[in-house]
């Protein structure tokens, strides 16, 4: 179901923003709003993003293979990546390169019946694909018993990124009107420059955002301290656990975590059947209160090789 809900989000956010694309470019065309074209850029880097994004909720759903033993789970941070590269190129190097040269050689702005529509109409599109991510977030953070912000950081890449690109394009529209409108009241067309310059600084900091965590979780992130200090209580209260000497811990996927326990064994525990009994235990009582967890594996002894359950 939420595999399904993440896959509808990306989606309505990429067709939202194709219509979206089309008609600022249109419309920017028209009235020689930089401003404007820099929206339509910004658009135009939302829609290849979501290729993006579908490509790695399809990518990530790969089977555990033998050259993959813990499945295609980062195969969501890889493409997430890419689309935050895609924000700054497409859209920041855009959008900032056109807004200098509106500033360097300002133009009047023409067909304001085009743009103040074309504008309305993107932030309705663009509102209902954000409202569509966040109520998507509100319901995940409701279930798993979190603030939504803590649910924002730890979420499905392709929704993160959903919910910030939206937000940002509902931002820069602001910033698009409120630069066309400065330029046509004023006289000075050089706010429709400055406008673009401001979308396509909005826009590195998005990408820039969604870049560090997603590299984060490329490079390995571990579960948060609170979470670890729940496993180990629950490992360590567990009849035959004289203590829980290391914790290691892995995101693979936002539904995906790999945990590794070096543990000391009460005397009585230290034959095959009872690590294996022990083991089995602690799988169930972990897993319950920590659904995401996937693959977990038990040292007995810090210099033994590792006993896994699963």
């Amino acid at each position: 179901m939420a595999e399904e809900e993440s896959d509808g989000t990306v989606l309505l956010a990429g067709t939202a923003n194709l219509a979206i694309a089309i008609a600022k470019i249109v419309a920017g065309l028209l009235s020689g709003s930089t401003a404007l074209l820099a929206e339509a850029a910004h658009s135009v880097a939302d829609t290849l993003n979501q290729v993006f994004l579908l490509t790695a909720l399809h990518r990530s759903r790969k089977p555990a293979d033998a050259r993959h033993p813990f499945g295609y789970g980062m195969e969501r941070y890889f493409w997430s990546l890419l689309a935050a590269v895609g924000i700054l190129v497409l859209g920041a190097g855009f959008s900032i390169t056109e807004g200098l040269r509106s500033i360097l050689a300002p133009e009047p702005i023409a067909a304001l019946a085009v743009i103040y529509p074309v504008l309305a109409i993107s932030f309705v599109f663009e509102g209902t694909s954000w409202l569509r991510a966040v109520l998507q977030l509100r319901r995940e953070a409701r279930e798993a018993g979190v603030p939504i912000l803590k649910q924002l950081r730890d979420a499905e890449p392709a929704v993160k990124t959903v919910a910030f690109e939206d937000s940002a394009a509902l931002i820069g529209l602001l910033i698009a009107a409120t630069g066309v409108t400065l330029a046509v009241v004023t006289g000075e067309h050089v706010w429709d420059g400055a406008a673009s310059i401001a979308i396509g600084v909005l826009l590195i900091v998005v990408a820039f955002t969604l870049g560090r965590d997603n590299k984060a979780m490329l490079i390995g992130r571990a579960l948060p301290a609170d979470q670890q200090r729940q496993i180990r209580k629950i490992i360590a209260g567990q009849p035959g656990i004289e203590d829980v000497l290391e914790l290691l811990s892995l995101r693979l996927a936002p539904d995906q975590v790999l945990v590794v326990a070096t543990v000391d064994l009460v005397d009585s525990h230290t034959t095959g059947a009872a690590i294996e009994q022990l083991a089995e235990k602690i799988d169930v009582e972990v897993r319950r209160d920590h659904p995401s967890i996937r693959h977990l594996y038990l040292d007995p002894t810090p210099g033994d090789p590792s006993q896994r359950w699963s």
